[in-house]
């Protein structure tokens, strides 16, 4: 009869840390609680129209916070999400308004536009050995400052194209469903999510992706080309961003070139609450949806408790830091 030693069995708190799944679990609770709380301080907080407000707000950050995530995991930083999404803007913009293109063609030439420059700073990081942080952060004022040239420093409106506003503000799930008035830019939002699920899951640049970020050094040695798959990475990071940056721009109904900075560190926020390691190989989009919704709540609840803008900023800032902070006793731990 074989006896199992009960002490060499992994007890299931073992296995969640080992998965990271508590972290989900927690950042999950937290959503509630939050939820929880700020319906007992508001009455208005709970009803239809700000659900949809909390889920629009949603879209934009989560499709950010995707894209975050993946270069994130492969141990980079990616510091001109925001940016890189309202250069995507004003892209769409140009095509769209100034050249007079169909509707297909501006979207297209807005992801094309973030593949581009996410392949750039890719080539920066994987090529030329800058660290992402300094690389990023480059590319972060580089864009600024493009988006502001390429517009004239001016808004660019979309309202002589027809069904733009429709991609982030319409609902075709409210057509179907008159009661789940939910808009588009949530529905794209979740298909962006189980796309970037499948990659990381499912296909070779997902395996590489972890692989990356626990030990590249071992994966090159190995014979694997990881400037490549680096390079891949920041490419299909900024090809989401461009998608973000069609949601902004569509539910603004505008590409505004001074829109952008801040976005990048709520979108690392959600990725970090959501289990994602900065140090790299490790993190899910599931635990990134989580957290980029415990964002959005928090920021709307403030508002309807009438938070100075001010202090809404200050918890924001906190929440980056104990975010941070949970991510290295989550790595003593491990």
């Amino acid at each position: 009869m074989t006896v199992v030693n009960s002490s060499s069995t992994p007890s299931l708190f073992a296995r969640l840390i080992d998965t990271g799944a508590h972290q989900k679990l927690l950042a999950f609770a937290s959503l509630i609680i939050l939820l929880i709380g700020f319906s007992i301080a508001s009455p208005n907080f709970m009803q239809t129209s700000n659900m949809i407000a909390i889920l629009q707000a949603t879209s934009v950050n989560g499709v950010l916070a995707v894209a975050a995530t993946l270069v994130i995991i492969t141990g980079g930083i990616d510091l001109s999400v925001g940016t890189l999404m309202t250069f995507c803007a004003v892209i769409a913009g140009v095509v769209l308004t100034n050249l007079g293109m169909p509707l297909p063609i501006g979207v297209l030439a807005a992801i094309g536009a973030g593949a581009f420059c996410g392949l750039c700073s890719g080539t920066f990081v994987a090529k030329m050995k800058i660290p992402p942080f300094i690389a990023t952060l480059g590319m972060m004022l580089i864009l600024k400052g493009l988006s502001l040239v390429i517009s004239g420093t001016r808004p660019i409106y979309f309202n002589d194209t027809p069904g733009f506003d429709q991609i982030s503000r319409g609902s075709l799930i409210g057509d179907i469903f008159p009661a789940l008035p939910i808009p588009n830019g949530v529905l794209i939002l979740f298909i962006v999510a189980l796309a970037a699920a499948y990659i990381l899951g499912r296909t070779v640049l997902g395996r590489y992706t972890f692989a990356l970020g626990s030990n590249e050094e071992a994966v090159r040695l190995s014979g694997v080309n990881t400037d490549f798959w680096k390079m891949s990475v920041y490419s299909l990071a900024g090809a989401i961003c461009g998608i973000a940056g069609i949601l902004i721009a569509s539910r603004l109904n505008s590409a505004q070139p001074a829109l952008g900075l801040g976005y990048e560190l709520e979108a690392i926020a959600a990725v970090v609450i959501g289990g994602t390691s900065l140090s790299g190989g490790r993190g899910t989009v599931l635990g990134t949806l989580i957290g980029a919704l415990i964002m959005a709540v928090l920021t709307n609840g403030l508002r309807v408790l009438s938070v100075a803008q001010e202090w809404q900023t200050v918890v924001t800032g906190a929440i980056i830091i104990l975010a941070v902070y949970a991510d290295m006793v989550r790595k003593k731990k491990a």
